[in-house]
């Protein structure tokens, strides 16, 4: 594949994902990050954003209410 219709096409869902997790994590390389805002539409790192940040908080909702119970509190 050419490295120019490479960089024209929009990124994949996968490819979002990826970079939202890392950048969560703090471990986002420079390259993929240049990559981001070359190819990638704002608003839909701000959706995966917000789903990925309701999910984690959810599964620490979840974590906490089952040591809990768990403990017999």
């Amino acid at each position: 594949m050419d490295r120019k219709d490479d960089q024209d096409k929009p990124l994949s869902l996968w490819e979002m994902l990826q970079s939202v997790l890392a950048a969560a994590f703090g471990v986002q390389s420079g390259k993929h990050r240049a990559r981001d805002f070359s190819r990638g539409k704002p608003s839909h790192f701000i959706i995966l954003g917000v789903i990925f940040t309701l999910v984690f908080v959810l599964m620490i909702f979840a974590v906490v209410k089952l040591v809990l119970h768990l403990a017999g509190a």
